[in-house]
């Protein structure tokens, strides 16, 4: 048989086809037929032509078309009991595109911040074929390729997808894909900083969070430490203190894994605290007194320091305000020297810290003294050096006053003389040293102020006894006095039998020994003739050596 058709056919408008042969044979079994059309959108007519003009048969399908008939064959078939012969149309159905599908490549697994993502646009079917294509994200156009490949993934980047795919005859739209970006990140509501008290919420979302097809766990961390675990993606603070300030960080996990938020820093602002004062008045000449201030605030308050109401010092200003005194400021903190003090300088010295959020204060009173004792070249001299003691005071200067002089709480000597000196010192002139200054308007005594001379040993002082009493017990001991300690070591020839310090623990289990400061005790019990001896204790520190012996017999 031979068929006439169009070349193609139009989604949705009716087509015609027509099958025939050049004979027709009345009464016999010859059948002409179409097969593999839908006989519910189709109409089949057959005519016969038996004249002078010609001889035929002619089968006409009429049928719609879809998209899915596109590349269907249909057969048109003349058969004559088992003996058949047919004709194949192959249908080419125009259409706009069908079926559009967005494919998402890693299908599977969360995608995180930094990967690399691609989205396909398949299309099922087009006639002719597809000319273009289209992308959007949340309906807004983001390309114009088939494949909208994303490298290095973004938390911006999560969002709905669809593709348009388009052709001469109309366009194809795929239903919308989700990318999930499993990206956490931490928030602070209201601020990440707030004021002491203030309720706040910090927040751990991934995007989609509302959205997402399973349950997240959240895992929160402070300062790197682990702080709870649960579904909650909110740490709420309902008054925040100073001590929830800290780097807070959160873990969200799913079933396909976790993801860990960078670190933010809450930051807790909150006014003054009550200041830490401290008063120091310096003993080695007792003429320099320092104030210094201290407080815990957030922001740094700025400082100041007063004297019975008088500003002193600030911390926003450097600059010393007169010339006795010296300021030095730090964060949160306040320092003032008052050299050449005097009982002028004595009085109420207060602090007070300021912040945008408040202010508190604090107060001591100083009594300074009118006497002061300086000791040079130093309150720390070698035996022999010169040493001069000075009375310093705020004595009538109208008349000459007297001074005295004390060591260890007792009267040394009373003279016009303002000083006490040691020519060559000894380490017996060591102690605790006060002047006292009187004149007309009264008298006023220094603080102790310690002199320290430091000395080589003496000669030690070296004893034995030998007890026969429950058995024999001999002891040995040496003492020595020297400033700083001396290390003693007892010997018996070569040997060392004992030391203060840096030597090995006793051989013998007969031998006991005790240590005290400049002194070595030894106890040697069931002593034996082979303990007769010469000992030797010798004695040594940073300035010198000495030593002494004594004959042990048994």
């Amino acid at each position: 048989p031979s068929v006439t058709n169009s070349e193609e056919q139009t989604e949705g408008q009716r087509s015609t086809l027509e099958c025939s042969t050049p004979y027709f044979c009345p009464g016999g079994d010859i059948v002409l037929r179409w097969e593999g059309y839908d006989p519910q959108v189709s109409e089949v007519s057959s005519h016969i032509q038996l004249d002078t003009s010609g001889v035929g048969h002619q089968v006409t399908l009429t049928s719609s078309f879809t998209w899915k008939d596109h590349s269907k064959k249909l057969l048109c078939v003349v058969s004559d009991g088992s003996k058949r012969a047919s004709t194949e149309v192959v249908l080419r159905v125009r259409h706009s595109p069908k079926d559009t599908q967005v494919s998402l490549s890693p299908s599977s697994g969360n995608i995180g911040v930094g990967d690399t993502v691609t989205l396909s646009c398949e299309v099922g079917s087009s006639h002719p074929p597809v000319s273009g294509y289209h992308w959007y994200k949340d309906g807004v156009a983001v390309g114009t390729e088939r494949v909208l490949a994303l490298r290095g993934v973004r938390r911006e980047d999560h969002g709905r997808y669809h593709c348009e795919a388009q052709n001469t005859l109309g366009t194809g739209v795929s239903p919308p894909v989700t990318l999930r970006v499993f990206s956490a990140e931490v928030s602070a509501s209201p601020a990440a900083e707030v004021l002491e008290g203030t309720a706040t919420t910090l927040s751990c979302d991934v995007p989609g969070r509302e959205g997402h097809p399973e349950e997240l766990t959240y895992t929160w961390y402070k300062n790197s430490a682990w702080l709870k675990e649960g579904p909650a993606h909110t740490l709420l603070f309902p008054a925040v203190a100073a001590g929830d300030a800290g780097y807070y960080s959160c873990q969200v996990t799913n079933s396909q894994g976790s993801d860990t938020a960078q670190a933010i820093s809450l930051s807790v602002t909150y006014p003054p605290r009550i200041p830490t004062l401290t008063l120091f008045q310096e003993t080695q000449g007792g003429r320099l007194v320092i104030v210094r201030c201290t407080v815990d605030s957030h922001p740094p308050a700025t400082l100041a320091i007063d004297r019975d109401g008088t500003v002193l010092a600030t911390s926003g200003a450097q600059v010393a305000l007169g010339q006795r005194l010296g300021v030095t400021a730090s964060h949160n903190s306040l320092r003032l020297e008052i050299r050449d003090a005097g009982p002028q300088d004595s009085g109420k010295y207060g602090c007070t810290a300021s912040n945008v959020h408040g202010s508190a204060s604090a107060t001591k009173v100083l009594v300074t003294r009118a006497a002061g004792l300086l000791i040079q070249p130093s309150a720390e001299v070698t035996e022999g050096t010169a040493v001069t003691l000075t009375c310093v005071g705020t004595g009538d200067t109208g008349e000459e006053p007297l001074y005295t002089w004390y060591r260890n709480g007792r009267r040394l000597q009373e003279s016009s003389f303002p000083t006490l000196e040691f020519p060559s010192v000894r380490g017996d002139d060591a102690g605790a040293f006060q002047c006292q200054v009187r004149s007309r308007n009264g008298s006023d005594t220094s603080e102790a102020v310690p002199l320290r001379v430091l000395y080589a040993p003496r000669q030690p002082v070296l004893s034995s006894f030998l007890q026969s009493q429950g058995g024999r017990l001999g002891i040995i001991q040496c003492s020595v006095e020297s400033d700083p300690e001396s290390n003693l070591t007892l010997r018996r020839g070569d040997d060392a039998i004992a030391c203060t310090q840096g030597c090995p623990q006793a051989t013998s289990p007969r031998v006991h020994v005790t240590r005290s400061y400049n002194s070595l005790k030894v106890e040697i019990r069931d002593v034996v003739v082979e303990d007769e001896g010469i000992y030797v204790c010798q004695a040594g520190n940073s300035q010198g050596s000495a030593s002494a012996t004594v004959d042990f017999k048994a």
